[in-house]
C-alpha cells in the first residue's frame, strides 16, 4: 500500500508521527507537505495530493491542517476525491465504507497523535462498502459531473 501525505506548517509534527507509524507497518508514504513551521497555504497542498491521487501515484491520501477541514476542502475540488476530517476512529471507519472516502483530513490543533494513529489505522483498514453505499456514492459522483467544468 502507498499512502501519499500532506499537511501545512500546523501539521507537521502530527505528520512525522504519522510517517513514522506507518513506515514501521511496512507502508510506503509520499510527503508532499512542508517539513517546516513556516507558514504555508494549505490549499495549494490540499490541491496538489489530490490531483497526485487521482493521477494514481497512491493508493490512499493523508491531509493534515490545523482542523482538518480547509485542506480537505481544498481536496475535495479536485474531481474524484472524497475528503474528510475525522476526529475518532469510528467516522475515519464510516467515510472508507460508506462513503468510500480516498483522503483522510486530521486536525493536528485538535487531535494528539496516539488518536491520530488510531484514526489512520482505521481509515485505512476499512475497506468501501457496495450495495446502497455504492449507489449514493455514484449519486455523490454525478453531482460532481453535473458541475464539473
Amino acid at each position: 500500500m502507498k499512502i501519499l501525505i500532506g499537511n501545512d506548517h500546523a501539521g507537521t509534527a502530527l505528520k512525522e508521527e504519522i510517517k513514522k507509524h506507518l513506515e514501521d507497518a511496512g507502508i510506503e508514504v509520499v510527503n508532499y507537505g512542508t517539513d517546516s513551521t513556516e507558514s504555508v497555504n494549505y490549499p495549494e497542498i490540499g490541491q496538489k495530493v489530490a490531483e497526485e491521487l487521482v493521477a494514481g501515484k497512491g493508493d490512499l491520501a493523508i491531509l493534515i491542517c490545523g482542523t482538518g477541514i480547509g485542506i480537505t476542502l481544498s481536496a475535495n475540488k479536485v474531481p474524484g476525491i472524497r475528503a474528510a476530517a475525522c476526529y475518532d476512529a469510528t467516522t475515519a471507519h464510516l467515510i472508507r465504507e460508506h462513503n468510500h472516502a480516498n483522503i483522510l483530513g486530521l486536525g493536528a490543533r485538535i487531535t494528539g497523535s496516539e488518536l491520530a494513529k488510531d484514526i489512520v489505522d482505521s481509515f485505512i483498514s476499512a475497506k468501501p462498502l457496495g450495495g446502497r453505499h455504492q449507489e449514493r456514492v455514484d449519486m455523490i459522483t454525478a453531482i460532481e459531473k453535473k458541475y464539473s467544468r
